[in-house]
């Protein structure tokens, strides 16, 4: 059952395709290009892709509509300047770490952090496109939970190292009860269960939906959110979002190496990718199976 939540969200997703760069003037982050200057962040937006546009001379890569990237690339923003809020309510007063808010809520527990903000990304598309079988994380001690056995009515009990079903609860595909099964997720899982579940894949094969990931504690995961494409010289730009510690609002990440481009990173990066509040390695990256 769909509410009218998630029928405004495809209406965002399928609302963005490609784009190259606007022609009017709103201010903002600029990339100078000869004598003419490109804006970049168009202030007005409120989706990903119609607030950050390519830089002079790149077009946003092509997606399926309904696909992952495309969700990725409709994200809602808060208003342009607005400041990450905590999971208690507080602010995250370092703006150079952000350049915009995700419009996502978070929960009031401190759980919501940067692998399960990525597994919240990668279900909520799942949960929107009514895809229920292919929503299962792996809890750190391996323990696979299957969304499809949560909506049965199934909950799951944790005694020290042991993880158990146990049905005790009305079946349901709701919301408040998908919220309910990524909170328990967001206890028993985090980089160091996200890393193993996922595939590695060369940088130059990049995609949306892709993560830069490094298992541990602490560890740290983002998330590719849009890439573009110079036609002309094959040059690819991609964007990043997190959340991090304590938990935290997504966000979309500045480029703290190159303030022209910014929040776009060039693939051409070289061997560590230096994002504000980590550094990661170009075999960092890895991908979602099935």
């Amino acid at each position: 059952m769909k509410n009218t939540r998630w029928i405004l969200l495809l209406f965002l997703v399928f609302a963005c395709g490609e784009s190259g760069n606007p022609q009017k003037d709103t201010g903002g982050n600029r990339q100078s290009v000869g004598l003419v200057a490109i804006p970049v962040i168009q202030p007005e937006g409120m989706t990903l892709c119609e607030r950050f546009m390519p830089p002079a001379g790149f077009s946003r890569v092509g997606e399926d509509p309904g696909s992952f990237g495309a969700y990725l690339r409709g994200l809602p923003l808060k208003p342009h300047g607005e400041k990450v809020r905590y999971y208690h309510g507080g602010l995250k007063n370092s703006t150079s770490v952000y350049a915009a808010v995700v419009d996502l809520p978070i929960g009031n527990r401190d759980l919501h952090q940067c692998a399960d903000a990525v597994m919240r990304l990668r279900a909520e598309y799942l949960y929107m496109v009514q895809d229920y079988d292919a929503i299962h994380f792996n809890f750190t001690n391996g323990f696979r939970v299957d969304y499809s056995e949560w909506i049965k009515g199934n909950r799951i009990v944790v005694r020290g190292n042991n993880v158990s079903w146990v049905h005790s609860a009305r079946p349901s595909i709701e919301y408040p009860e998908f919220w309910k099964y990524m909170e328990v997720i967001f206890t028993y899982a985090g980089t160091l269960s996200l890393s193993k579940e996922m595939t590695r894949v060369p940088a130059q094969e990049m995609q949306i939906g892709d993560v830069f990931i490094q298992g541990g504690s602490p560890g740290h995961a983002i998330i590719v959110v849009d890439m573009a494409e110079n036609p002309d010289t094959g040059e690819r730009l991609f964007m990043l979002a997190q959340s991090y510690m304590p938990a935290q609002e997504i966000q979309v990440l500045e480029n703290p190496v190159d303030a022209a481009i910014s929040p776009w990173y060039p693939l051409d990066f070289g061997e560590v990718l230096y994002t504000p509040e980590w550094t990661f390695r170009r075999d960092d990256l890895k991908r979602f199976a099935r």
